[in-house]
C-alpha cells in the first residue's frame, strides 16, 4: 500500500529496515577478541526526524491538510513578506512584543521579509529567542550588534573578479554563475545581499535579473575561456528558477567542450522540500540535466544549505529521497553561526543528520563579514576547535571542510591554513597562492569577543592601523614555517 506521498515504501519494509524498530541481530565473538561495547541510543539521535504535522503548531495553519501543506504552490503563496503578515501568522502564539521587536529588526536589515509557512513550523514558539531557526530569518532589534568597521558590502569583492555582469571568474578552472536575484527565503545572512532581493531602507540592490541575454553574454565569456571547468549556478536560488530555464542553462553549459562540472546551487531542500515532492516538471528537468551529464561523462550535482538538525524533518527526508531514487549527489554547505550551530554537539548531530538523508556535508563557512548580522559571527578559533571534534565522528566524505572566504577576493582558505592569527587582537591574515600569490587577504573576529581593551584599540582608527600593519608583518615573517 502506498502511504501519503505516493510511495510503495510499507510500514512493514520499514520496520524490517529502520534500526531503531528492527530486532537487534545477536553476535558472539570468537574467544580473545576485543569487542567494542555498544553506542548508546542517543548516538541514533540524528534518525529521529520531526514526524507528523508539526506545521499545526501554528495558529494560522492548524487545520492545513497534509496535501495541502505538502503543495510547493501553496508554500510560495503564503510565504510571509512583511512583518504584519508574521504577526497575522502568529496570532497567540508570540507576543506583541516579539513582533514589535521583529519589525524593528527587519527596518534594520539589508534583506527583504521572505519566509516560508514550512519554516516557521520548525521554530519553537515557547522560546522564540534563541531559537536557531528564528535567527537565521526573523531578525530582532533587541539583539542586533554594530557591524565590525572593516566591513563593505560586497566584502568579498565578487563584482570587481566579474568580466561580465553576474559571472564571478577568480579561481583558474571555476566560474560562480549568478543566474537570478531571487530566492523562495531571504536569510538574514547572505553574503549577497548587495543584490539578492528587493531594495530595503537599508540597500539599494544590484540588479542581476533573470535575463536570457545576459545569460549569453556569460556562455560567450565561457566558451572563450578552456581554462574554465567548474561552473557553479547560483544566485539568488537557482529554485526560483522554471523548469525550462533549469534545462536551458544545463543544456547549454554542458554543450560546451570545457565544462566538465556544474553545481546547482539552491537552499530550496532546507526552506521548501515541498518542491521537490510535488514540482514534478522542475525535478524531471534537473533529473534529465544530470542523467544528460552523466552521458556525457560530466558531473551535474546539486549543492544545498542546511544549517541545524532541527531544519531536516520527515518531509525533507521524502524530497531528498526522490533525488536519491534518481541519482543525483547532494552536498551540503553551511554557515557557521552564533547560537545556531557554533557548540560541537550540534554540529556533529548536523553532519549526522545530513548523511543519514543522503546529504553529503561539503563546507563549514565561518561566518562572513555581513551587514546587519554581526550578532551571528564567530570567532576563527570557535570554527576551528568544533572541526577538530567533529572530524572522526562519521566518515571521511561526510565530514566538512572548515574554510574562510577571505575579504577582499581571496577566496575559500581552510580555517587553519593561516599564516598568522592573533586571538588576542581578532585578525588572522591568509595567503592565495592561485587567486594572488602577491597579496595578504584578512579575516577579524568579532570585536565583543575581545578583550575590553582590544576594544577599545578597534575604535582607534590609528590603532586598528596598527594591529593590522602588525599582523601582515608577522604573517610574512612566519609564512611556511607553521
Amino acid at each position: 500500500m502506498a502511504n501519503s506521498l505516493g510511495s510503495p515504501y510499507t510500514a512493514a519494509a520499514a520496520s524490517a529496515s529502520d534500526p531503531k524498530t528492527a530486532a537487534p541481530a545477536s553476535f558472539v565473538p570468537p574467544p580473545g577478541r576485543h569487542v567494542k561495547p555498544p553506542a548508546p541510543p542517543s548516538s541514533r539521535w540524528h534518525t529521529h526526524l520531526p514526524e507528523g504535522r508539526f506545521w499545526s503548531q501554528i495558529p494560522a495553519w492548524r487545520d492545513i491538510d497534509e496535501a495541502t501543506f505538502l503543495d510547493f504552490r501553496w508554500q510560495g503563496r503564503n510565504s510571509i513578506t512583511r512583518p504584519e503578515a508574521l504577526l497575522a501568522a502568529l496570532q497567540g502564539l508570540a507576543s506583541p512584543e516579539f513582533i514589535a521587536d521583529a519589525a524593528a529588526g527587519f527596518a534594520h536589515s539589508p534583506m527583504s521579509v521572505r519566509v516560508t509557512p514550512y519554516l516557521l513550523s520548525l521554530v519553537d514558539w515557547s522560546n522564540p529567542y534563541r531559537d536557531p531557526v528564528r535567527r537565521q530569518f526573523i531578525p530582532l532589534a533587541s539583539q542586533l550588534k554594530h557591524d565590525h568597521p572593516e566591513l563593505v558590502l560586497d566584502s568579498l569583492h565578487e563584482q570587481d573578479d566579474a568580466p561580465v555582469p553576474g559571472l564571478t571568474h577568480r579561481y583558474p578552472d571555476k566560474a560562480l554563475f549568478l543566474a537570478l536575484d531571487t530566492c523562495p527565503v531571504y536569510c538574514r545572512f547572505c553574503t549577497r545581499s548587495y543584490a539578492v532581493g528587493q531594495d530595503t531602507d537599508m540597500v539599494d540592490k544590484v540588479a542581476i535579473n533573470a535575463d536570457s541575454s545576459r545569460w549569453e553574454q556569460v556562455f560567450e565569456y565561457i566558451a572563450t575561456r578552456p581554462e574554465l571547468e567548474d561552473i557553479v549556478l547560483s544566485g539568488g536560488d537557482v529554485y526560483n528558477l522554471p523548469a525550462k530555464h533549469i534545462r536551458q542553462l544545463g543544456e547549454r553549459l554542458l554543450s560546451l567542450p570545457n565544462i566538465r562540472r556544474i553545481r546547482y546551487a539552491t537552499k530550496g531542500p532546507a526552506v521548501m522540500p515541498q518542491k521537490l515532492l510535488t514540482d514534478h516538471e522542475w525535478v524531471q528537468a534537473l533529473v534529465d540535466v544530470v542523467k544528460l551529464g552523466r552521458s556525457l561523462r560530466k558531473d551535474v550535482v546539486l549543492h544545498t544549505h542546511f544549517n541545524h538538525p532541527a531544519e531536516i524533518t520527515w518531509i525533507t527526508r521524502e524530497a531528498l529521497g526522490r533525488l536519491a531514487e534518481e541519482g543525483v549527489f547532494i552536498r551540503n554547505q553551511s554557515v557557521l553561526q552564533r547560537g545556531v550551530n557554533d557548540d560541537v554537539d550540534t554540529m556533529r548531530l548536523l553532519c549526522k543528520r545530513l548523511g543519514w538523508v543522503g546529504v553529503h556535508p561539503y563546507y563549514v563557512y565561518i561566518h562572513d563579514l555581513v551587514k546587519g548580522v554581526e550578532d551571528l559571527r564567530t570567532t576563527l578559533a570557535a570554527g576551528i576547535d568544533i572541526e577538530k571534534a567533529v572530524r572522526g565522528a562519521t566518515a571521511g566524505f561526510n565530514s566538512p571542510v572548515f574554510v574562510v572566504d577571505t575579504l577582499g577576493g581571496g577566496g575559500k582558505r581552510d580555517a587553519h591554513s593561516y599564516d598568522y592569527y592573533d586571538r588576542e587582537t581578532g585578525i588572522a591574515v591568509f595567503s592565495s597562492p592561485n587567486v594572488d600569490p602577491k597579496r595578504q587577504f584578512f579575516f577579524y573576529d568579532p570585536i565583543r569577543e575581545l578583550s575590553p581593551e582590544v576594544q577599545r584599540r578597534w575604535a582607534d582608527p590609528i590603532e586598528r592601523d596598527k594591529m593590522k600593519a602588525h599582523a601582515s608583518a608577522k604573517a610574512l615573517e612566519l609564512k611556511g614555517k607553521r
